[in-house]
């Protein structure tokens, strides 16, 4: 029960980076009509309190002129390689069976998109769903086949072996819970970014080592183009964070893009979304899915099915982690 406390407690607001974002409440929450309605271009936005580092490096890319494809690959690569993160990357917690799987998605607002899934050994599977994108036919290579091709185009491997920090908790794991995973139960925390450029260009990323001690091959909602994440220039886009087989049941980064396309804002699609998944959730009990979106004018928005979720937002003003909203209060 300890990663799903450390999944779904209250987050702190963490001290801001950089100038302050003048003209916010002090400690502004995201259901906040004054806050959300807030326009920022360029701007970045990505999951839990590690996008912050990352939301960084990809401020730095487009500072250095780089692409907002290149600022949200990038970024999110810091994560991938945060030894101290336990649910991206190849440091990643495994699946039952001690195997570290992974599976990235990325996207542009022109339709482009790449992703891999229960691929294993590749340092950075953000960039091997890019090389997907941009190199092949496809949308989605998995498994043996993504190994393969991440071999072919010169990717960075590296030898199949647990990190220290997660052989200690996979040990510890298996005493407990005798092979007998329960969904959402162990700590489960995707990097999902989106991000704006000056010219109203957008892309995204998602990045993920999936669902602790799950069962070998499964797959949850980060590489799947339009549940993890979707992105389209001229409405905006979105990600997903929390129990992937939820999120897919509702498509849900797809759903909150075209519930903009509608009229409704980043904040209104969010949290219709996360009304949807409670209404088809399995296990609401064991269930937590966070939402983060933006529309193609810089406004946003999040919201989550209980308190916890918080996202990183970076912008010209500065930049800042930010408790979201929730169904649950």
């Amino acid at each position: 029960m300890e990663g799903r406390r450390k999944f779904i407690k209250l987050s702190v607001l963490s001290t801001i980076a950089g100038l302050p974002l003048t003209g916010f409440p002090k400690s502004p929450l995201v259901s906040s009509t004054e806050y959300t309605a807030a326009q920022f271009k360029p701007q970045i936005l990505s999951t839990w309190n590690h996008g912050m580092a990352a939301n960084d490096k990809a401020w730095e890319v487009l500072g250095s002129g780089g692409t907002i494809l290149d600022a949200v690959e990038q970024g999110v690569m810091v994560t991938e390689n945060d030894l101290r993160n336990l649910s991206v990357g190849l440091q990643g917690l495994p699946d039952r069976e001690g195997i570290v799987t992974l599976d990235a998605s990325i996207m542009k607002g022109d339709g482009s998109c790449g992703a891999v899934a229960f691929v294993r050994q590749v340092k950075h599977p953000i960039s091997l769903a890019r090389k997907v994108m941009e190199k092949t036919p496809h949308v989605m290579i998995v498994g043996e086949g993504a190994r393969q091709f991440a071999l072919s185009e010169g990717v960075p491997m590296e030898e199949e072996k647990l990190s220290p920090n997660a052989k200690e908790a996979y040990n510890r794991w298996k005493e407990e819970a005798n092979y007998q995973p329960i969904i959402n139960i162990e700590n489960h925390d995707t990097i999902g970014m989106i991000g704006l450029d000056k010219d109203g260009s957008m892309a995204g990323s998602c990045t993920t080592s999936g669902l602790a001690y799950k069962m070998h091959g499964r797959v949850g909602d980060s590489p799947i183009i339009g549940a993890g994440l979707f992105v389209d220039d001229t409405v905006g886009a979105a990600t997903a964070t929390g129990l992937g087989e939820e999120v897919i049941r509702i498509c849900g980064a797809f759903l909150i893009v075209e519930l903009m396309r509608q009229g409704r804002t980043p904040q209104e699609a969010c949290e219709e979304a996360v009304k949807r998944a409670v209404a088809k959730s399995k296990d609401l009990d064991n269930t937590q899915i966070g939402f983060l979106a933006m529309n193609k004018e810089g406004s946003f928005g999040a919201h989550a099915i209980r308190p916890g979720f918080n996202f990183a937002q970076h912008h010209q003003n500065g930049s800042e982690l930010v408790d979201s909203g929730s169904w649950f209060k």
